[in-house]
């Protein structure tokens, strides 16, 4: 079976490893946030989504700027996400996305938690249209954002063109 280029993530190189993320920790983060997107597909490709997944969310996650050049190529990942939980080729995930974008929307700590949670809940609502039927976590209780408070966070703590990024990833499939 074939696994397909992903359209929203820059082109892998031939050998990736998580060595290629490590090496830029604590330097240019513009390059730290393509590699990250770059490693995502070049884990997608070997069949491996959910560290695809993994890696495109630290590139979400990244200390970013709005003004930074590199977001003028490839914008914040929403789509690319979104995309490869649509494209995964069954219905047997790994580590459920569901859950652990609801898990992130609600643990994460440090700095810039308020806008790393309001991506996560973005991310889980997502994944929550691209496949229903992923379970979410209903025995802790947590509280699931609506679409309008996801609108609101991401507004507030997010890029200024962060919430029409997320809204086209919704109508991008």
């Amino acid at each position: 079976m074939s696994i397909p280029f992903c359209p929203y993530l820059p082109p892998p190189e031939p050998e990736m490893s998580y060595r290629s993320l490590r090496e830029l920790r604590g330097g240019n983060i513009e390059a730290f946030y393509r590699t990250a997107l770059t490693y995502g597909h070049y884990l997608w490709l070997k069949g491996c989504s959910g560290r695809a997944i993994l890696a495109i969310t630290r590139a979400l996650y990244a200390d970013l700027a709005d003004e930074a050049a590199v977001l003028r190529e490839w914008p914040l990942p929403y789509r690319a996400l979104h995309w490869i939980v649509v494209n995964h080729p069954n219905q047997d995930f790994p580590g459920n996305p569901r859950i652990s974008f609801q898990h992130q929307a609600t643990r994460l700590r440090g700095e810039r938690a308020a806008l790393r949670r309001a991506r996560a809940w973005a991310v889980w609502k997502l994944i929550c249209s691209a496949k229903p039927e992923l379970v979410a976590d209903t025995t802790q209780g947590i509280k699931q954002l609506t679409l309008g408070k996801i609108e609101k966070r991401l507004a507030k703590h997010g890029h200024s063109n962060e919430v029409q990024i997320w809204q086209s990833a919704f109508r991008s499939l």
